[in-house]
């Protein structure tokens, strides 16, 4: 297994963190805490693709916006709350963005459907996913002791926890 790892992960990391990347940067970050895979590797991997993929999502839907527009349709609430956090906030929405699970994705086609400047939106993006994958991938890697204990503690409380999380945050994104 530590051979597939080794062999296929950062590539696994790329295509992972072209979309999103957040749970595949802190597992990346605990294996660098293992010996399995190199943190700044990792960091630079996931940072590199998280960049690109967002700025793909800007150019097709600054180039191609009547796709981006009814690829959006079904998000109709939270393409709303992009465009408000848009103009409340500005740019550092790009950073924050990051973060956010089920707008991440949003907020770039969100802004290339406006009149956001490319360049602008290139360099906070290059910032915002280099930061990005420095914390993430740092506060996985110096959790990994912790991480890893209770893993193996509590394996099964764990994932009772994670679905848990991760229905309560589907069903609150899926209301607004």
């Amino acid at each position: 297994m530590e051979e597939i790892i080794k062999d296929w992960g950062y590539i696994a990391l790329f295509l992972y963190s072209f979309g999103g990347g957040f749970v595949g940067l802190v597992l990346a970050g605990v294996l660098s805490f293992t010996g399995d895979l190199n943190l700044f590797i990792s960091m630079a991997v996931a940072g590199v693709s998280n960049f690109i993929g967002d700025q793909f999502l800007f150019y097709m839907a600054r180039t191609n916006k009547k796709y981006a527009k009814q690829t959006m349709k079904k998000y109709g609430r939270k393409v709303a709350l992009a465009h408000l956090w848009m103009r409340r906030y500005g740019s550092p929405v790009v950073f924050v963005q990051k973060y956010i699970y089920g707008i991440k994705t949003l907020i770039p086609l969100a802004m290339g459907l406006t009149k956001y400047s490319f360049k602008k939106f290139t360099i906070y993006n290059a910032i915002a996913a280099a930061v990005w994958a420095c914390v993430v991938g740092y506060a996985s890697y110096t959790m990994g002791q912790v991480i890893l204990t209770y893993a193996d503690d509590y394996k099964y409380y764990g994932v009772a926890t994670i679905l848990a999380i991760v229905f309560i945050v589907s069903y609150y994104f899926k209301k607004i």
